[in-house]
């Protein structure tokens, strides 16, 4: 849910992974300078997102949610970029989660107007952002609570803003996260909320079964959630107004949480809500996995052959080459994820120079076929990075490769929202390499 998609401001002249563009030079007009990555018109280390890949992407994700007749809220904190939300929206997204209260005010400055926060509002000057945003008649927010404290804070500060806010029931599982844990806390959180029925509305229930790893543990924590939600129902507890909300998953499990969700009926309107984040950009690592997973074992995910492809890569020079077997690669910490597998090198380019294939494209990719000369080929298998700094990455290479300080290096990464999160602008590439568009971030 959206207002027109908004005007964005200038790009970011000290950004790093830009080209030289004119002052005041906004997203749309950047696109419009014919830009090319293999050309060198972008500075490198640069962010890259391959359209063709989000297009699939976007359009896979709402066809499973629609499959199982649930509802897509895909978790913003992932990308913190509005432009990429609308895309999100305008491909029939219900609306963005976010987890803070200022990444909250971001979207909607940016025209996002129904959000999911999957957090607890906590603090008076975060609280303010929310009661400002709630001025605003067409937007609609939810955010968590579980804990009776907190629900007293919240029912006096929107009372004194004369704003009503809709809260849900977070349920916790012992040793996780946020969350009640049984059924004594429930009642203690479901009582206070009660005692604010000018300022608070009890919409429905949340989970986040990502604490869990064990399959049958988490089908056992989603339906505890439905037993909740129809409990909470039938002991009129619920708001009376609007929509129930039933929400769940992270990036990992959402399969399993529509399949326990899915046809959900209890006598009321309710959205089931589903916030997987990283399908956007995918990658290669630890989202890769789940989705070996769920294209193995969901029927739906079985039908939609290709699944999720990873779209993110970061781009690098080749720095040094001082010793034989290392590369030292112009890309650190600061430029992409490290926390949950190294970068990987997929795609090698040398400037000037016709680079033959070298090896079999990954199908799907946008190199997929036979390349013409001048392309990316496919990096060797024995190139790995194996530690990275601040500002250089160590890659172990073989005596005899054929590689140049200057040349150019595509580089996979694991854990997509921790590479976002050092870019203020990343570039959207068609399978020529052209820059289509920036997606600026709001972190």
């Amino acid at each position: 849910m959206s207002d027109s998609t908004p005007s964005y401001p200038p790009l970011d002249p000290a950004g790093k992974g830009l080209g030289a563009f004119p002052a005041g030079c906004t997203p749309a007009q950047a696109a419009g300078l014919g830009w090319n990555l293999l050309a060198e018109d972008v500075s490198l280390p640069a962010a890259v997102l391959y359209e063709s890949r989000i297009r699939h992407n976007l359009a896979w994700m709402q066809d499973f949610m629609r499959a199982y007749k649930v509802q897509l809220a895909p978790h913003g904190k992932t990308t913190m970029s509005p432009a990429l939300f609308h895309r999100q929206l305008q491909g029939g997204a219900w609306g963005i989660t976010l987890a803070t209260a200022p990444q909250a005010h971001a979207a909607y400055r940016y025209g996002v107007r129904r959000i999911l926060m999957a957090n607890q509002l906590v603090g008076r000057a975060n609280m303010a952002l929310v009661a400002g945003m709630l001025a605003d008649p067409s937007f609609e927010f939810c955010c968590l609570v579980d804990d009776p404290a907190n629900i007293a804070q919240l029912g006096a500060y929107f009372a004194s803003q004369g704003r009503v806010l809709r809260v849900l029931v977070e349920l916790g599982v012992p040793g996780g996260r946020t969350g009640v844990r049984d059924d004594a806390a429930l009642r203690r959180v479901a009582e206070e909320i009660a005692r604010w029925p000018q300022s608070l509305a009890l919409a429905g229930v949340e989970l986040y079964e990502g604490v869990l790893s064990d399959e049958a543990q988490i089908r056992a924590f989603l339906r505890r959630a439905v037993a909740t939600l129809r409990a909470l129902q039938s002991q009129g507890k619920l708001a009376p107004q609007g929509s129930a909300i039933l929400t769940g998953a992270g990036s990992a499990w959402f399969d399993v949480v529509a399949q326990e969700f899915s046809g959900l009926d209890i006598g009321r309107p309710l959205d089931i809500v589903l916030r997987p984040g990283c399908y956007l950009s995918h990658d290669v690592g630890i989202y890769r996995g789940a989705a070996e997973r769920i294209g193995r074992d969901n029927d739906v995910a079985r039908g939609m052959a290709p699944g999720l492809l990873p779209a993110l890569q970061v781009w690098a020079y080749v720095q040094s080459l001082p010793e034989p077997g290392r590369a030292i690669i112009g890309m650190g910490k600061r430029d992409a994820a490290f926390d949950a597998g190294l970068p990987v090198p997929a795609r090698h380019y040398r400037p000037g120079a016709g680079t033959p294939e070298a090896g079999t494209p990954e199908a799907g990719t946008p190199e997929a076929g036979t390349p013409a000369a001048g392309t990316p080929r496919v990096a060797p298998s024995h190139w790995e990075v194996t530690a990275m700094m601040d500002q250089h990455a160590f890659m172990r290479i073989a005596d005899g490769d054929d590689i140049q300080v200057g040349d150019m290096i595509g580089f996979d990464i694991s854990h997509p929202c921790l590479t976002f999160d050092k870019w203020k602008q990343v570039l959207l590439v068609d399978d020529d390499y052209r820059v289509v568009d920036v997606a600026q971030t709001f972190f």
